[in-house]
């Protein structure tokens, strides 16, 4: 009798496995073919998230890839709450400063650096071959806020290129407000200091980034970070960082941006 009961549990389980399947359709244009890809915007998928990371140092503490992992997990997440939207591959290579002599974050190993019309040009032709597809709003979501200038300059560039022909660019500031803004609030709130928290691999950006990957984090390094400060590429304090602490803040982004692009569009 409990064979029989397990044999009928385990036929029931194997009959939902294809409804699980078929519940969330991918939303990474990668993992797309192109023929899916033609059906999908057909069908009225019609939005197109360009997530914008960075190669740049973060501490002794946290991956070079930081940004690309974090905007990613984040595009992937505003994707699926909008319902019509796919997510373009992660442009990884952003203006980081001048290379020689160094400058900023270029300074440390591991940073990338491309120059500013170089980046632009970038943008606007991966918009570009969005539009030509058929994706009328083509949305710039940048993790990093060195080149937030550069993602307005060309969402106005090409918006008003486009104005009356049914098509848009949007670089919606929420992405990386909330990041300066409602994130910091929250951490205070929950008694955290403004010299923990920091402003560049501190503990604000270390708790985003366990929120959305532990791996990107080294936990046996925080206490190194913490001590050297600045002359290892940090502000703030990294130690006081959690994935519950990063989670508050993953989640406001997330609603903020879905909101800023849903108005938009309607405006639209």
């Amino acid at each position: 009798m409990i064979a029989a009961s397990a044999r009928r549990g385990v036929a029931a389980l194997l009959c939902l496995l294809p409804l699980a399947a078929a519940a969330a359709p991918p939303v990474m244009l990668e993992a797309l073919t192109s023929t899916e890809l033609r059906e999908r915007i057909a069908a009225g998928t019609t939005t197109a998230l360009v997530p914008i990371g960075a190669t740049e140092q973060n501490g002794p503490h946290m991956v070079l890839g930081k940004h690309n992992v974090r905007v990613r997990v984040l595009a992937e997440r505003i994707a699926e709450q909008l319902g019509d939207a796919v997510v373009a591959p992660v442009l990884a290579y952003v203006p980081e400063g001048s290379i020689d002599p160094p400058a900023g974050h270029m300074r440390f190993a591991g940073t990338l650096s491309i120059p500013e019309p170089v980046f632009e040009a970038l943008l606007e032709s991966t918009a570009r071959s969005l539009r030509q597809h058929g994706f009328t709003a083509i949305v710039l979501l940048g993790d990093h806020g060195g080149y937030q200038k550069s993602l307005r300059k060309v969402a106005d560039k090409l918006s008003r290129e486009w104005a009356g022909r049914g098509a848009q660019v949007l670089a919606p500031p929420e992405y990386y407000r909330v990041v300066q803004t409602d994130f910091v609030e929250m951490l205070k709130a929950r008694g955290q200091p403004a010299a923990a928290i920091g402003t560049h691999a501190g503990l604000a950006d270390t708790a985003l980034a366990l929120a959305v990957d532990p791996s990107l984090v080294r936990p046996q390094a925080l206490a190194q970070a913490a001590q050297a400060g600045a002359r290892e590429g940090v502000s703030g304090d990294p130690r006081g960082a959690t994935a519950e602490l990063g989670r508050l803040g993953t989640d406001r982004i997330v609603e903020a941006t879905v909101a800023a692009i849903r108005q938009h569009t309607r405006r639209r």
